[in-house]
């Protein structure tokens, strides 16, 4: 029934996005010191063709891992279309059913003096790694969740319309991860309060916010942001909870507090602030900024409060609801900030920690 529902909310929601090798590479390369001698789970990922599997297995031996477990689910679309392994006979044609692919040792067998996705492919078919078949691949199935505990790192492109339940899987065992989501999961109810609490936050990012990703869907984006092959999505993130450099850049303040520049909301008492550039040097009470300025989020920096999105009321602690200061304006209904009557974008509540 798991794999059922899997596959039906792919279906429905058009879950099927592979990552380009060259934006995993982009990401990946702040996070190396973390993998050494650790063992990488990629549980979204049809090993036939995730670029996921491709990375790691391509520099098992250059980040020191320990062992790589990929695994997919039942029916990929995309499955057979570039890498085929098959364990049968030469002439077989692969079956897109669950498979998990564990690779413990990566050489250069077939001496052509260099480590390539073939040398794996030969140390598979001859037993030196192992590639079974799973009952399902769902990952939220016992035999993935058996995986999930032996993983120390899950590094993959989860379903977007999964996400909730795949983060939350994420934190009760509590794993480490490099995962792909969409900007939205930032006010989720499930995933805000990590955020707040500092137990999750934004990678590195794509370029502008968005990246094509290998999909059997239509692309719908114009013609000079057309790839063969490619879909373009927009407002796309990495979350984690590894440790990067990026967590440590200060944001350089340059902007005054002015009461005219900076109008409060009439409905709770903290300033607006339009772009994350202009959040004043100045101000030492609570200011509502967008929701990219999580991309700039240093927590020896600021503080976040809450968020001013969805219904805000609903969700928020009754401590946060005191110290935001919420009237009952007929315009508070829906939590997002009010502004001379004006209803603004979803903002992130914040204060600044130096002040």
């Amino acid at each position: 029934m798991a794999n059922k529902n899997l596959n039906a909310a792919k279906t429905a929601k058009k879950d099927e996005f592979y990552t380009q090798l060259s934006d995993i590479e982009r990401e990946l390369q702040h996070y190396w010191k973390h993998f050494r001698g650790k063992t990488v789970l990629c549980n979204c990922d049809d090993p036939y063709e995730s670029n996921f599997f491709k990375y790691f297995a391509l520099r098992f031996n250059q980040l020191g891992l320990k062992k790589l477990i990929c695994t997919c689910y039942n029916g990929s679309p995309m499955q057979g279309n570039e890498l085929v392994f098959r364990f049968d006979d030469a002439d077989s044609e692969p079956q897109k059913v669950a498979y998990k692919m564990e690779v413990t040792e990566v050489k250069d067998m077939n001496g052509d003096g260099a480590v390539d996705l073939s040398d794996v492919r030969y140390l598979l078919m001859n037993d030196k790694n192992v590639m079974s078949i799973l009952q399902t691949g769902d990952f939220r199935s016992p035999e993935c969740v058996a995986l999930l505990k032996e993983a120390d790192i899950v590094v993959s492109n989860p379903p977007f319309s999964l996400f909730r339940e795949y983060i939350g899987q994420l934190m009760a065992y509590d794993k480490k991860f490099i995962i792909v989501g969409h900007q939205n999961a930032i006010t989720y109810k499930e995933v805000f309060p990590l955020i707040k609490e500092n137990k999750l936050w934004l990678g590195y990012g794509f370029k502008g916010g968005a990246t094509h990703f290998y999909s059997p869907y239509e692309d719908t984006a114009t013609a000079g942001n057309h790839k063969e092959d490619q879909i373009r999505v927009s407002g796309v993130n990495w979350f984690t909870n590894l440790e990067i450099p990026k967590r440590n850049e200060e944001l350089d303040l340059v902007c005054r507090y002015s009461p005219e520049e900076y109008p409060k909301y009439d409905n709770y008492d903290a300033i607006n602030v339009g772009r994350t550039q202009d959040i004043p040097m100045d101000y030492k009470g609570l200011m509502g900024v967008p929701i990219t300025f999580l991309d700039k989020y240093n927590p020896n920096q600021f503080e976040i409060i809450w968020q001013a999105s969805g219904n805000t009321r609903a969700s928020a602690p009754r401590e946060v609801l005191e110290i935001m200061g919420y009237t009952n304006h007929k315009e508070d209904r829906g939590g997002c900030g009010v502004v001379n009557g004006k209803r603004q974008y979803s903002r992130i509540i914040i204060r600044n920690k130096r002040l």
